[in-house]
């Protein structure tokens, strides 16, 4: 599927945002994709996984961007440094600008945005609802480190997880370590004390990257159920036509 790539200001810093667009007039609900880290990331572009998962929720009817969160490093900085400096005080202006590119299309409706992620992309879904109450729905998809913070003077996600104000669908892995099934336990019972709508979704034997199709990981039984469970979720919270869900 053919895409553009739009590039916004961050605080100084450009950002390119990789943008998928549905078939159709619209107004069409939006979809923020939040990228992971593979080994020898260099940028979207080389990321088969996804830029297929983009794909997959524009040919749903969604009007997708997926902004490349790590343009605080030149590409070529090697990933262990990104991870290590990597900071939520940036991240949120950076979801926040694709939320705004997003919203201020005339065939996108801003009241039906949603944002959803795969493992790096988990967390960094988890941190763009706590910090855009504007967000419709979030997906987190065996999102680590929530329990962590990340930054200098930056609370761990977890625990604001009160300011999640949508309603939350998660996937996760028996098999996996990061999060493992303790984490996740952690997560719901934060979402809950906090009040937040959510449904987590366990598949035993399925390990980290259960959904990546391009990986060693891969569980196709799990990756699928985990598919039509998110494209259903999202179609109900979004308010998606029903034509359009069932692509």
């Amino acid at each position: 599927m053919a895409h553009r790539i739009e590039t916004v200001n961050v605080k100084g810093s450009p950002m390119e945002v990789f943008v998928f667009e549905p078939k159709g007039p619209g107004p069409h609900p939006g979809m923020i994709v939040c990228q992971h880290i593979p080994i020898g990331h260099t940028g979207i572009e080389n990321d088969r996984f996804t830029l297929s998962v983009c794909e997959r929720y524009a040919e749903n009817g969604y009007m997708v961007a997926a902004p490349f969160i790590f343009h605080w490093w030149p590409k070529s900085t090697d990933i262990e440094v990104k991870r290590k400096e990597f900071r939520d005080d940036w991240t949120g202006p950076d979801l926040l600008a694709a939320y705004n590119l997003l919203a201020g299309m005339k065939n996108v409706d801003a009241g039906r945005v949603g944002i959803v992620g795969h493992c790096w992309g988990g967390r960094v879904s988890w941190v763009g609802a706590m910090t855009n109450p504007r967000l419709a729905a979030c997906g987190i998809f065996y999102g680590g480190r929530v329990r962590l913070a990340m930054g200098e003077g930056n609370p761990p996600a977890i625990d604001l997880a009160g300011n999640i104000k949508c309603p939350v669908i998660g996937f996760f892995g028996s098999l996996d370590k990061g999060p493992s099934p303790e984490d996740v336990d952690a997560y719901d019972a934060a979402l809950t004390k906090a009040g937040v709508e959510h449904v987590f979704h366990r598949y035993e034997g399925a390990n980290h990257a259960f959904q990546d199709q391009f990986g060693d990981r891969y569980h196709p039984q799990a990756a699928e159920d985990a598919w039509q469970k998110a494209l259903a979720f999202f179609a109900a919270k979004l308010k998606l036509g029903k034509q359009a869900a069932a692509a």
